[in-house]
């Protein structure tokens, strides 16, 4: 951007190097060295300073917070799929714009949610912990030790069927998983007959039928607890559950219930309701080998931070430059 002044950008996480550096190239960035979370009273002092956020999804970005911006804040650039975490329409009331940074999770999260699939129903962790647990001290192969269950044959029913709902059946088909789907809209005929997929325009119909389901919807406030006490009681008694997307998405309190009695056979969970807070019961049944569970690993690559990275700084360079960014996200219209 040669004979213009830079925009000051703030950043609240650490990114890859490659990000930075390329940030501070660029712009008048302000890094976050430590990676310690951005505290309320700094995040005001950047609204009212700087021209640019980089929040993450672990920064909340509320109305409060947006009020207090100054005339120079022009552009919310969230590092993230998803802007939950951001109250979208007090930014364009604001006159800030706001951006995410879409379709380049897909592949990764597909992958990890095919990861907690087979992490679940075939007992990995709980066989890793047998070696590691007791220092190797394995007294060997048995026909009847620690069996699970096969994916091939069964029924995976996916909520949410986006980009990354699609790539995880892609890759379920493959592994002989029979494809169905619940979504505000069938997807093309092209991509379903591909799939050999079958669409559900009841969700309460669906779970009923699949014996996996996984999570991939938005969260959005009428997604909110959708997997509700009452819908999962209507899954198939020894069904397994996987969320990749965001906690609140599962009523984990009925979730726990559930497995406690047994009525689910497990849960690979990569998000939690009240994250970054793990419900202790969740732990003691991922002790007891009912549930896998990860910090919130789904899209965390190297090449997928980096992707991330380079969409944000288009964004801020396209603002500008005078126009409109790619990835704009307007507020929710019910």
């Amino acid at each position: 951007m040669p004979n213009r002044k830079k925009p000051k950008v703030y950043i609240t996480r650490r990114l890859p190097d490659a990000v930075e550096t390329r940030m501070r190239e660029l712009f008048d960035a302000e890094l976050n060295i430590t990676d310690e979370p951005r505290t309320q009273p700094e995040l005001v002092e950047a609204m009212r300073s700087a021209d640019v956020l980089v929040p993450t999804v672990t920064d909340r970005i509320d109305a409060a917070l947006i009020e207090q911006a100054g005339s120079q804040m022009k552009l919310i650039a969230n590092f993230g799929n998803g802007v939950d975490n951001i109250d979208v329409e007090a930014a364009q009331k604001k006159g800030i714009t706001v951006t995410n940074t879409p379709n380049v999770l897909s592949d990764d999260t597909a992958d990890m949610t095919m990861a907690l699939m087979l992490a679940v129903p075939r007992r990995l962790i709980e066989g890793a912990e047998v070696l590691v647990g007791t220092g190797g001290n394995w007294k060997g192969w048995s026909p009847t030790w620690m069996l699970g269950h096969r994916l091939g044959g069964k029924r995976l029913g996916i909520i949410g069927m986006g980009r990354i709902g699609t790539a995880v059946a892609r890759r379920a088909k493959a592994f002989g998983l029979s494809i169905h789907y619940h979504n505000r809209r069938r997807v093309d005929p092209a991509t379903e007959d591909q799939l050999e997929a079958t669409y559900w325009d009841s969700l309460d119909q669906m779970l009923a039928r699949v014996d996996i389901v996984s999570v991939h919807c938005p969260s959005t406030p009428a997604t909110f607890h959708l997997l509700s006490a009452r819908r999962l009681e209507l899954m198939k008694p020894g069904a397994y559950i996987v969320n990749t997307a965001r906690g609140g998405i599962i009523d984990e309190d009925a979730l726990v219930k559930a497995l406690k009695e047994g009525r689910l056979s497990g849960a690979g969970l990569d998000v939690f309701e009240h994250e970054p807070a793990v419900d202790k019961r969740l732990v003691k049944l991922a002790s007891e080998g009912k549930v896998v569970l990860l910090p919130h690993m789904g899209s965390a690559t190297i090449e997928g931070r980096i992707d991330m990275g380079d969409k944000v700084i288009i964004n801020i360079r396209t603002l500008f430059d005078g126009h409109r960014p790619p990835d704009r996200v307007l507020p929710l219209r019910n």
